[in-house]
């Protein structure tokens, strides 16, 4: 129970005991008063979830960062622990609201893909790790749904939710660029690439990708003249997370951010959306090509990561239907004390967990994609509606295309679960809202049809 030794010897350390008295008042501070607060604490999780430190065979110990980064990387777990169960408690003291249905459905199939796992390594590999991660997952779940689902409640608290996942980049690109002024070595010592704070430079792409169309909705969003400095803060953020991007040289999370960029312009610059964003693309992947001599260090390692073409995945993808093949109904045998997926979550839950984790991992997608398919439609009849209904379905539907190649979406404490389901909630209450506004019409036009009805009447009567 190595984490439980981690959680009791960060709760011993001064950072820890802060964190563990300001709990005490937290919940108080952070009610109805003070929603931005709460939402905070949903950014600084979301953050601290994506904490992690890189180490094989080779790199037993990463470089270190520069203080505190380091004392807050060690103890990002246990961290990330505290927050979620003071964001717990703030989630059970929250006042109920008018809506009605808080859970959207693919988070229903989401759980029972954990529940899979879960038996999978309670019968075949550790009890305790199994309970952990069930119970984390579980808590997780139950925060996003009793806390940010029911704190959407109007336009305000919906701009807060979308703030809260913009600011998880702004607190990353903040704290990488202070550990950059010191020594950008640790922040990019795997063969050039950038990994930042995160585990690996996938994740810190992954990272950025989820948060990236938050940030466009907090550019667009910001139309008041007193708060244009704040608007172009926000563009400042999305071209220094863009570049970084590139820094990673991961294609899965430039392939994500190409995908959610056209989904969230997909009405607004049509065809020339698609041209413009490939053919910057192509021109700086070509450029270097004819400028090698002058061709920047710091992007030198993604160009020629590029340049090699390999296929890195191949290998990974047909063990997954090899073993799916050979044991459809719940995957190929566990091997070890839990499951470790490879490069993909759609195709490592069927390899892993066979049908009996495949087919919810179905449902969780095509039930995503159906709350995307009435967003967009929502979008179309309601001009108004587009860029909420656009942050919606760039963010969502980017992370599960970047699910192929990756196997985030099988997580239990990561920043892109905790996206994927802050992304959901935002969408459930984005439908629900428009059609309480449209019963709302509905009734309002009934009333005032059959009162003039009853005017009429009264007329002819007379």
């Amino acid at each position: 129970m190595d984490f439980v030794n981690q959680l009791v010897n960060f709760i011993l350390t001064p950072a820890g005991l802060v964190l563990l008295g300001c709990s005490l008042f937290i919940p108080i501070q952070a009610n109805q008063n003070h929603p931005r607060f709460r939402w905070f604490l949903v950014s600084f999780f979301g953050f601290a979830a994506s904490l992690s430190a890189f180490t094989d065979e080779y790199i037993k110990v990463p470089p270190p960062l520069v203080f505190p980064l380091q004392e807050i990387r060690q103890f990002g777990r246990p961290l990330a622990i505290l927050l979620l169960v003071l964001l717990l408690v703030i989630s059970l003291n929250t006042k109920n609201i008018w809506r009605k249905k808080i859970i959207p459905q693919p988070i229903i199939y989401i759980c029972l893909v954990q529940c899979a796992i879960v038996c999978k390594i309670l019968t075949s590999g550790s009890s305790s790790f199994a309970f952990l991660g069930g119970a984390t997952f579980g808590s997780l779940v139950l925060v996003v749904i009793l806390g940010p689902s029911r704190w959407l409640d109007n336009d305000d608290s919906f701009q807060l939710g979308v703030w809260a996942i913009a600011m998880v980049g702004v607190i990353f690109t903040l704290v990488n660029g202070y550990q950059a002024l010191f020594d950008l070595y640790p922040l990019a010592f795997i063969h050039g690439w950038f990994l930042g704070t995160t585990g690996n430079p996938h994740h810190a792409a992954i990272l950025i990708d989820a948060t990236i169309p938050s940030l466009l909705f907090m550019f667009f969003n910001t139309k008041q003249r007193k708060y244009v400095w704040l608007k172009w803060l926000w563009a400042v953020f999305f071209c220094l997370e863009a570049i970084v991007l590139l820094m990673t040289a991961s294609r899965t999370g430039i392939s994500v951010f190409i995908v959610s960029i056209l989904i969230f312009f997909r009405y607004r610059l049509g065809r020339l959306s698609l041209i413009i964003v490939l053919a910057a693309l192509l021109i700086s992947l070509l450029i270097p090509d004819f400028t090698s001599s002058s061709k920047p260090e710091l992007f030198s390692r993604t160009v020629d990561k590029f340049e090699a073409g390999e296929n890195t995945r191949g290998n990974v993808w047909n063990r997954y239907l090899g073993a799916f093949l050979e044991y459809p109904v719940i995957g190929e045998p566990l091997k070890g004390d839990r499951l470790r997926f490879g490069e993909s979550s759609w195709l490592g839950v069927f390899g892993a967990l066979g049908l009996a984790g495949g087919l919810p991992m179905l449902m969780f997608g095509w039930s995503s994609f159906k709350m995307i398919i009435k967003l967009d439609h929502l979008s179309k009849i309601r001009p108004n509606y587009y860029l909420k209904c656009s942050v919606v379905m760039s963010g969502l539907l980017s992370l599960l295309f970047g699910g192929i190649s990756e196997a985030y979406l099988l997580g239990n404490l990561t920043l892109p679960v905790l996206a994927v389901l802050l992304y959901l909630v935002l969408g459930n209450y984005i439908i629900e809202f428009a059609k309480r506004e449209n019963d709302n019409f509905i009734s309002q036009y009934y009333n005032s049809y059959m009162l003039s009805s009853v005017e009429d009447d009264s007329k002819n009567v007379t």
